[in-house]
């Protein structure tokens, strides 16, 4: 078997904000509660809010700007949220309108129709819904026969789910429709300094199939990680109704410093082994598609696994102006920068995130003539 990624699709929406138009919201935001709660904070019964600025979000995580579902309802001040509008249940899904978009782009990338398909897995860490699975409402909506199911590994989604597809080829499905539609600034807090930057919106697709006739990318190894960890954590969910808690402080929060701290090790060391398990080297790898998180993380990242002085361009960065996108943001990579790879070179997919999840995966670009 050649079990081969032979197509990649993205959309995004149109609304983009930069870190100009984020820093002055968030400013206008916090001169604002610092002036309403003055007393608490002169009391020390509250902590006063710190302002931010586009040079510090650039030096911090190499971010730009990000694409967001809907960008007024963000930057309003009295709001700070996308402000969406709701749908009947007869109506598609906002998540599996955007599942549908970028799976179309992939599905003709790879010339491939619904009729050929036999899985959909929407991966993600941001899901709509609890039930009925949006991958099942996209199955509907694209005509695929079948089988389709959520799942959630947070930042790791993609490459777990790239393990899922593979595993499915393997037992007989012909081939696997993989999505990963993310809406993260739905789980934003854009109050906070340390965080309102990081995540954008958008929607990424690939097919999976075992063919040998075909260009794509060959799946030679996946290798798994989860160890449990606080630092990166959401705790807004269904039960918080009944423990009487309201949404506030229950978004995204994580210790960035410590994160840096244990992840960067990690991923490395596992790229490493997998590659030696390979009988390969980094100087074998023409491309690290790394997970679009913090650029200082991946040139640490490529600094350990291939070198001090490895060259930068080995590991593409697309988070500039994308920002976090969680699961899509290495198969973004992919699909921007997989153009660079020549006919039997080798790359690396790895993914990593809140769990802690990492999935590493070696491919080796084949092209048909």
């Amino acid at each position: 078997m050649s079990i081969r990624i032979t197509g990649t699709g993205l959309y995004h929406p149109e609304s983009s904000i930069s870190n100009e138009e984020l820093v002055t919201s968030l400013n206008a935001y916090v001169a604002q509660y610092n002036q309403q709660h003055a007393e608490q904070i002169a009391a020390g019964e509250v902590l006063e809010l710190q302002g931010s600025s586009a040079e510090f979000i650039e030096k911090a995580s190499g971010i730009q700007r990000r694409y967001v579902v809907e960008k007024d309802g963000i930057l309003d001040i009295q709001r700070m949220r996308p402000k969406l509008q709701a749908r009947a249940n007869d109506e598609l899904s906002l998540q599996a309108e955007w599942g549908v978009l970028a799976a179309k782009r992939a599905m003709d990338a790879a010339n491939v129709s619904a009729e050929e398909i036999d899985v959909v897995i929407l991966a993600c860490s941001n899901m709509q819904r609890a039930y009925p699975s949006v991958a099942i409402e996209i199955q509907a909506e694209l005509g695929i026969q079948g089988y389709a199911y959520d799942m959630n590994v947070a930042c790791s989604s993609a490459t777990f789910a790239i393990q899922q597809a593979y595993s499915a080829i393997k037992t007989g499905a012909r081939r696997v429709l993989l999505i990963n539609a993310e809406f993260t600034s739905g789980h934003l807090d854009f109050t906070q300094r340390d965080s309102h930057f990081i995540f954008g919106d958008v929607a990424t697709a690939a097919i999976i199939e075992d063919c040998e006739d075909k260009t794509g990318y060959e799946i030679l190894d996946i290798h798994l990680k989860t160890q449990f960890s606080n630092n990166i954590r959401n705790n807004f969910g269904f039960l918080n109704r009944c423990e009487d808690v309201s949404g506030e402080g229950l978004l995204f929060k994580q210790d960035g410093r410590k994160v840096f701290k244990e992840v960067c090790p990690l991923v490395a060391k596992m790229i490493s082994e997998q590659l030696a398990k390979n009988q390969l080297t980094a100087d074998d790898v023409k491309r690290f598609w790394l997970h679009q998180a913090n650029a200082n993380m991946n040139e640490l990242i490529l600094k350990y696994v291939a070198g001090k002085d490895a060259d930068l361009n080995r590991a593409p960065i697309i988070l500039d102006e994308f920002a976090n996108t969680s699961s899509a943001g290495v198969m973004i990579a992919l699909h921007k920068t997989g153009h660079e790879v020549a006919h039997h070179e080798y790359a690396v997919l790895s993914s990593f995130g809140a769990g802690y999840s990492v999935g590493t995966v070696l491919l080796r670009k084949q092209i048909v003539t």
